[in-house]
């Protein structure tokens, strides 16, 4: 599926939401990383360890969640101006099949940006060497909160 031709509000999205996405710790404590920011979409990888396992062995819902919420997030904000801030406010998480693989990716796309709601789909996969399996999807509503500058 191609991607809508979104432009930025800020010439200097990509940087941007590079800073904003080191400045979460808990992104670096998972062991995330932002890999493709593009206008209106964003990457989110993370190398799976055991650490990120529940008891039966898969990557835990809660981490595949959080990264998909990441990317939304990222891909949101590369939309926005430089005096605006994303947050979450709601979303519907399905999770289609146990997260496995070598790493995660989580792929968000702006599918409706709005003055004060942003909406993006998010899809998680557990990604091998030779394919890419479908964990996770999500439909989530981001805020842009006004006037709040990112903290970066």
């Amino acid at each position: 599926m191609s991607l809508p031709s979104y432009q930025p509000a800020n010439p200097d999205f990509a940087e941007r939401c590079r800073k904003s996405f080191a400045a979460q710790s808990f992104m670096g404590h998972i062991g995330a990383s932002i890999d493709v920011v593009e206008p209106g979409y964003c990457e989110v990888h993370l190398p799976v360890r055991g650490n990120l396992k529940q008891q039966h062995g898969y990557v835990h819902g809660g981490v595949m969640a959080t990264i998909a919420d990441s990317a939304a997030g990222f891909a949101a904000f590369s939309l926005f101006d430089a005096n605006s801030a994303p947050l979450t406010v709601e979303y519907k998480l399905n999770i289609l099949r146990p997260g496995e693989g070598e790493r995660m990716v989580a792929k968000a796309r702006v599918i409706k940006p709005g003055r004060t709601l942003t909406i993006v789909q998010a899809d998680v996969y557990g990604v091998t060497d030779d394919a890419e399996t479908l964990c996770v999807t999500s439909l989530q509503t981001l805020m842009r909160l006004e006037g709040k500058k990112d903290a970066t």
